[in-house]
């Protein structure tokens, strides 16, 4: 039997992009939840924004974390990893940077919601989930008892 010439794919260093270029796919650096945790939130946080946070957050967030963020939505049954606790567990500490990273890339079994939600929306579900985690008595509109 005949033998050609061996491909070797990788003799030649890959070209690689030049240096402080964006890349094609999503408009957005590479980054972890970690590196994003130093991002701040650059929307202010209105009516308008935290309806809209609402809105991306019972749409995309609560069929997994339940509409309180408690982990108790209605597909969490069916999961082989029970969603985190949003409101009582680990993220209640997590800085807004790092919960819009995991939103953007997923982390364990979560998905990557970068795809459907644009960074405008992401940063309005997170500001959603930060009024969510605050006591009653610091909600706007809530009396102190």
């Amino acid at each position: 039997m005949y033998r050609g010439l061996e491909v070797q794919p990788f003799a030649e260093a890959p070209r690689v992009s030049p240096a402080d270029t964006m890349p094609v796919h999503g408009g957005e650096p590479p980054m972890t939840a970690d590196d994003a945790a130093n991002l701040h939130n650059p929307l202010a946080p209105t009516q308008e924004n935290l309806a809209a946070g609402k809105n991306q957050f019972n749409t995309f967030c609560a069929p997994c974390h339940g509409e309180t963020g408690r982990g108790d939505g209605p597909a969490a049954h069916i999961l082989r990893v029970a969603p985190s606790n949003l409101i009582d567990g680990t993220a209640k500490g997590r800085s807004e940077g790092y919960i819009y990273g995991v939103i953007r890339d997923g982390v364990r079994a979560m998905p990557s919601y970068a795809g459907e939600l644009p960074a405008d929306q992401r940063w309005q579900a997170v500001m959603y989930l930060k009024s969510l985690q605050q006591p009653d008595t610091a909600k706007p509109g809530v009396a102190a008892k």
